[in-house]
């Protein structure tokens, strides 16, 4: 999993035994986290030698710290979609900026979604954003607004 999914965990669960506790349908009802992810988290933490080895790491004094606080701003509660490639960013970066500073990235374009940042090639997502009136952002306007 990326940077972007571990926090969107790590604010949803707050530590990490409410991560290991979760079962796949608290999972699913993180937004972002669809049933492979949940699956793989849920076997992930269901192996007794990766049980093992997290214990190991908490008792040489491996604690792992929780989420910092949601800062304000415009993207705080903003859903983001991202179509096409980015040029300065990598999709894990733009998504880890997003989530970062309060907001949420999805995979679909929905009425819910805020923006849809596209990039180069854009695929469908674009045409979506369009029909539903969701605003559209090039990536220097994503990065205006996240700077």
């Amino acid at each position: 999993m990326g940077e972007a999914t571990a926090q969107l965990l790590a604010r949803h669960f707050q530590t990490l035994e409410g991560l290991m506790q979760a079962s796949e349908e608290d999972l699913l009802q993180v937004e972002g986290i669809g049933p492979q992810v949940a699956g793989s988290i849920r076997e992930f933490f269901e192996n007794p030698r990766n049980r093992e080895l997290i214990k190991k790491l908490q008792e040489a004094g491996v604690k792992p710290q929780p989420p910092e606080p949601q800062a304000g701003g415009p993207l705080v509660r903003k859903t983001f979609v991202f179509t096409g490639g980015l040029v300065h960013f990598s999709r894990e970066e733009a998504k880890a900026l997003v989530t970062s500073r309060g907001g949420k990235v999805s995979s679909s374009v929905s009425a819910k979604t805020d923006y849809v940042v596209v990039g180069a090639d854009p695929g469908s997502k674009a045409a979506k954003a369009k029909e539903l009136g969701v605003t559209t952002l090039t990536e220097a306007e994503f990065e205006k607004l996240v700077r």
